[in-house]
Formats: structure tokens, C-alpha cells, sequence
């Protein structure tokens, strides 16, 4: 590596205000524009077909887009196509604009509007490049010959858009913008508005695009900010973004830029499209939504939107991609999960609104992820807390603490031996088989109780390896005098020292008593069994019955 061939490429604005830097949060939505067609379909390996563009094109009409760029359709018989067939179907509802991207050649903007006619409202977009680099390299031309191309496509737009059916808006975009002279950019940008007029009936929108990350964020910002401050008819234009994401920070460029002015964004769902890929417009609006700012998109079912992007575009959902992937609310590590566990037990008893939980920067729910799915995961790093929580939550089951962790260092055991992570249902599974209806080598053939003032009689049948006897035994209480009986049959000098019980709602909706047992052995051991049954003396007795058994075994 030798990084002497390398230097910055991006031009800061001789005249920094960075008045964008007073402000700490978005404090509004964008206007939002998907270039998902477009942009992300051209970045395919198999770019997608026209029934796949469909599906897609509608997903974004039912998550809230109002301007789409559907394509280059002077490029391919495909995109042409898909153009035509939202037009000649009446598939574009009322309040909402396509958008077309075309090169500032005459031919090419000719086609164009060829494809745009009769269009109930079609945005064209035209760009050539303006960075020193592409002058330079590419083009070799200068500065007033570049300067023309946008002119000359701005004159063809215009005069095009009155002799064509349809009603149109124009869009400009410097290319290569994070690689011009903020300057020039600024007097390319100005000529063109000069030409298409903005006025109150013709809003233009001027788009400054991260064509290549080229600078850190707050760079970009100041080059918006610049733009922003200086354009011609600034109350009629719309600046828009386009950032790409080749440095990793294409969100935040473009958080910064909405602070530096800017109105509109140009991205993708998941960050899809050239190189490393657009500005993923999902987490510019979850980040919103975080901050308690309505991003004006729904993105409520996002599972469902993950699946049909997976679909038609034969790309993958990254687990760790924020707010969509797979694993971006999962706590595996014991610490967090206490923790969440705590978190969600304080928004119960305050009964609050606002979210504060920890380690989650927003409801999973809100986004219909669950959280025994999606928050608290089952590993060899997990703790008693969470593992406790998503037997509650996911199944009703209260555990009595020093069961919790009893009970967590079992699931941990499974999981390191295994080398999985155990599912809510595995888990459920382990606990049941762990602690439930053990009748070896004990079992209760028959039990019944009498009352006698404040004392409670047992008159319980066990059987042992063959043996069967029928005890009597008093306590006060029912479980007290069971265990009592279970001690004088068995020969054994337990203590009972923890009991506790709870009702539940079974499958059938019937209620269930649910009871918990934890009995300390001669040699200071815990061991746990649990009960449940529509009587809770017998709930009791099970788990007491249980929890004998599993002390024998251990």
C-alpha cells in the first residue's frame, strides 16, 4: 500500500458559514424520492424484469413514496416498457410523480420524452458531469464547453415539455458535484434555472449528488449549505440530495446536508445501488421516526418489505442492517438482557408512552418485529434476566428468582454444548422437561387434605421402587403438610424454601394455577420443580413432587 498516491479530490466552499452545525436534530421529513428502480436496478447482477419492477413499483406506492424515479428508459426496451405500462394503465395515482433519467445528449432526451407521453405528472431529470476530473479526463473540455452541455439540455427540456402531452417538472443534477469547485458548480446550476424560469407554478429541483464519497460528512454539508444560500430562486427550488455510500457514511452525509438546507432525498431501500450502494433511505427514516419526528413513510411491516426486496432483486437483507436486519434488536449477551428485561417491567408499572428502554433504540413492535423473536436471544451468553423475560413473555411463566438463574445456567450448558442458539420453543421445551410432572422415583397415587383450624392434614398414597404406602402428615398449610409426608415416607431432611404460584391462561383460555418449588438438600443444594393444574393445591403438589425427584437426580 502506498498511500502517497492519494490526496483529497473535493473543493470546500471558499466561504464556510457552517450555520448547520447549530442545529442537533432533523426536525422534519424530506421530500422523499425511491431510486430504487433506476439507480438500484442497474446495480444488479440481473437487473429486474418488468413483473418484478411492478411489484416493487407498487410496494413503494403502499409505503408512501410520492416521487419515484422509474428508470432510464432511453437505456433498454425494459425500462421503456415499464415506463409505458404504468402510464397506459393509469398506474400512477394522482399524487405522485415519476421520475426519468436522461443524459443532456438530444437524442437521448428526445427518447425520453417519447416514453413520458401523456404522463400525469413525470419529473425529467437531466445531468452531465461537472468535477474537474471528468472535465479534464473525460470530456477534456472546458469549463464554459461543459457549462454549455447543461444549457443546451436545459433549452431542449423546456422547449420539449411544451410540445409534448403530459405535464412535467424539471430536475438538474451537477454530477460528480462532491468533485467540482463549489463555485462553478453553483454558476453551472444558476444558468440552467436561468433557462427553465422556477416560478411558484414551476418549482425546479436542483440535485447535488455524492456521486463518489469523496470527503467526510461535515464537507459535504458545507458544499449544501453553499448551494443552498446562493442558488437563483431559491424559494422555487427544491435542492435535493443523492448520496452514495463508497466512504460508509452516506446517511450521515446526508443528515448533515438536511441540516445544511437541503429539501429532498434520493436513495434506496437498503442502501441497494452502484458500488457500495445508495444512502439507505429506511434508516434516514427510522433515525427520524427515533426522534420522535413522523418520517412520512411506513415502514410499520418492514419484515414484509425485506421479503419482496429480497425477491425481486436476488440481494440479501444484512443480519446486523439497522432497524431491518435479522439480529439488530437481538440481546444475546446476559448484561443487556437484564437490563431490556428491566426496561420493559418499568414501562408496565408506569404505565408509559415514551420510549426509554435500554440497548433499544426503538419498539421492535412498531416495525412488527416481536420480542421473543427479535430481542432477547437464547445463547451460551445469555443471562438469567433475559431468559426469565422470554419465558414470561412469550408463555406466562413467572419465575421465582433464584429459579431464573437456576434455570439460565441449564439453557446456557445446552447451548454451549450444542453450539446454537436455543428458540423460544427449545427453551420452552427445556424448561418443561427440566422441571414438570418428574414421578421418578417418587410418585403421588392419590392425595387428599382435611382442614383442622389453622393445621392442615395430608393423607397422601406415594409409591417408591415398587413400594407404595399411604401417609398421613399435618403442616400448616397444604404444601407444608405434603412435604412433611414426603419427608417421614422418603426418609430424606429437606428444606422447603421457596414457594411461590401464579395463575395463566392456557391455549383453551382456560385459567391454570402455575406453582414453584425450590427445596434446599442437607449439603446446602437447591433443587426446583414446577406444577400446574386447574387446582392449585395440586399445582402445589406437583411441583413439590418434582422438585424432590430432581434433588435425588442431581
Amino acid at each position: 500500500m502506498d498511500a502517497t498516491k492519494y490526496s483529497v479530490g473535493y473543493y470546500p466552499p471558499a466561504d464556510i458559514t457552517y450555520d448547520w452545525v447549530k442545529k442537533d436534530h432533523i426536525e422534519k421529513a424530506p421530500i422523499w424520492c425511491s431510486v430504487d428502480m433506476r439507480d438500484g436496478n442497474q446495480s444488479l447482477v440481473i437487473p429486474m424484469s418488468l413483473d418484478e419492477k411492478l411489484e416493487f413499483y407498487k410496494m413503494l406506492l403502499k409505503i408512501g413514496f410520492k416521487e419515484i424515479e422509474v428508470g432510464f428508459p432511453a437505456a433498454s426496451d425494459t425500462e421503456y416498457e415499464f415506463l409505458r405500462t404504468l402510464i397506459d394503465r393509469n398506474m400512477i395515482p394522482d399524487d405522485v410523480s415519476v421520475q426519468v433519467l436522461t443524459q443532456c445528449r438530444e437524442h437521448i432526451i428526445r427518447k425520453t420524452f417519447e416514453a413520458c407521453k401523456g404522463a400525469p405528472s413525470a419529473i425529467i431529470h437531466f445531468y452531465n458531469s461537472v468535477s474537474v476530473a471528468q472535465r479534464e479526463q473525460v470530456f477534456r473540455k472546458s469549463k464554459e464547453e461543459i457549462k454549455k452541455i447543461a444549457t443546451d439540455g436545459a433549452k431542449l427540456v423546456k422547449k420539449l415539455a411544451s410540445e409534448y402531452e403530459g405535464n412535467f417538472r424539471f430536475e438538474y443534477s451537477p454530477e460528480s458535484f462532491t468533485g467540482t469547485e463549489p463555485e462553478y458548480a453553483l454558476e453551472v446550476c444558476n444558468a440552467v434555472l436561468d433557462i427553465l424560469e422556477p416560478s411558484a407554478d414551476n418549482n425546479v429541483i436542483i440535485n447535488l449528488p455524492v456521486t463518489v464519497e469523496m470527503s467526510m460528512p461535515h464537507i459535504y454539508a458545507s458544499q449544501v449549505e453553499y448551494m443552498s444560500k446562493n442558488l437563483k430562486y431559491r424559494e422555487h427550488v427544491t435542492v435535493s440530495l443523492h448520496p452514495h455510500n463508497d466512504r460508509g457514511t452516506g446517511v450521515a452525509d446526508t443528515e448533515l446536508a438536511l441540516l445544511a438546507g437541503a429539501d429532498r432525498v434520493e436513495g434506496t431501500l437498503f442502501g441497494n445501488g452502484e458500488r457500495t450502494g445508495n444512502v439507505d433511505v429506511i434508516t434516514l427514516a427510522m433515525n427520524m421516526y427515533s426522534h420522535g419526528v413522523d418520517p412520512e413513510l411506513d415502514f410499520s411491516d418492514l419484515p414484509h418489505i425485506a421479503e419482496v426486496y429480497e425477491e425481486c432483486t436476488r440481494m440479501h437483507v444484512y443480519e446486523r442492517s439497522p432497524y431491518a436486519g435479522s439480529l439488530v434488536f437481538a440481546a444475546f449477551s446476559g448484561s443487556h438482557q437484564d437490563a431490556i428485561a428491566k426496561g420493559m417491567k418499568w414501562r408496565e408499572e408506569k404505565n408509559l408512552h415514551r420510549w426509554t428502554v435500554p440497548y433499544i433504540p426503538i419498539d421492535p413492535k412498531d416495525i412488527s418485529r416481536t420480542y421473543d423473536a427479535d430481542v432477547i436471544r437464547v445463547n451460551s451468553q445469555s443471562g438469567k434476566g433475559g431468559i426469565g423475560y422470554l419465558l414470561e413473555q412469550a408463555y406466562g411463566y413467572v419465575l421465582p428468582a433464584k429459579m431464573r438463574e437456576h434455570f439460565s445456567y441449564l439453557c446456557k450448558g445446552i447451548s454451549d454444548r450444542d453450539h446454537k442458539e436455543l428458540k423460544a420453543p427449545e427453551v420452552l421445551e427445556i424448561f418443561l422437561d427440566s422441571y414438570f410432572d418428574h414421578k421418578d422415583p417418587v410418585s403421588i397415587d392419590s392425595l387428599r387434605f382435611l382442614q383442622h383450624g389453622a393445621e392442615v392434614e395430608a393423607e397422601i398414597t406415594l409409591s417408591e421402587n415398587g413400594r407404595t404406602q399411604t401417609m398421613h402428615a399435618s403442616g400448616n398449610g397444604s404444601i407444608d403438610a405434603m412435604s412433611n409426608a414426603l419427608k417421614e415416607f422418603t426418609g430424606s431432611d429437606y428444606k422447603l424454601v421457596v414457594y411461590t404460584e401464579h395463575s395463566m391462561q392456557d391455549q383453551n383460555s382456560k385459567s391454570i394455577a402455575v406453582a414453584y418449588i425450590g427445596i434446599e438438600s442437607e449439603n446446602g443444594e437447591l433443587s426446583w420443580g414446577a406444577g400446574k393444574h386447574t387446582d392449585i393445591i395440586r399445582a402445589g403438589a406437583q411441583a413439590l413432587l418434582s422438585a424432590y425427584n430432581n434433588s435425588i437426580r442431581e
